[in-house]
């Protein structure tokens, strides 16, 4: 097995702050629940954040979020970044564009990576997509991805199902898988 944990956009700004989902919360238990057992079966934890600066196209789209070096960019606290844990900028969807993520993923010789976080119509469907085109399998945890309505959650999901070979599942079937 040579899995990688990829939490995506789980900082203030999403959850709680200028673009919050409240749909958060309910997957924060099991992000956390994630994050732990792959600490304990020492597989990699890799956050990847938007760290927007002003000239960023996408906020155009959202308007000013997430940028670099505010409290906006952190990561929640409920769901720490941790000793051996691995933290990547990102400045659009997908946490593969112009981060160091395929060298990281691929020096780790990481084949499967578990996807969580937020939105799972946008930043993990991109994630996938890019996941997919580089060779990796991406896995996506249903109780571990959300999105700002059900409708767009579904799609998110049924689109990676579809169009990445992504295996939707649960995050306890992860857990179980690293034991």
């Amino acid at each position: 097995m040579n899995d990688a944990l990829v939490i995506v956009d789980m900082v203030n700004d999403f959850v709680t702050g200028k673009l919050a989902c409240p749909r958060a919360e309910r997957i924060i238990p099991n992000i956390r629940r994630l994050a732990d057992a792959a600490r304990r079966s020492d597989v990699p934890r890799i956050y990847v954040n938007d760290a927007h600066v002003p000239s960023d196209f996408e906020l155009k789209i959202w308007g000013p979020h997430s940028m670099k070096g505010t409290k906006g960019g952190e990561i929640i606290e409920r769901i720490p970044a941790r000793k051996g844990d691995y933290i990547l900028d990102k400045r659009t969807y997908s946490a593969f564009f112009e981060t160091s993520l395929d060298s990281l993923l691929r020096s780790l010789r990481v084949e499967d990576i578990v996807i969580v976080g937020l939105h799972t119509n946008i930043c993990a469907r991109h994630t996938s997509a890019d996941a997919f085109f580089r060779g990796y399998h991406p896995v996506i945890p249903e109780d571990g991805v959300e999105s700002f309505t059900e409708a767009a959650h579904r799609d998110g999901l049924d689109y990676i199902k579809t169009n990445y070979l992504g295996e939707i599942t649960a995050a306890e079937d992860v857990v179980r898988r690293w034991k």
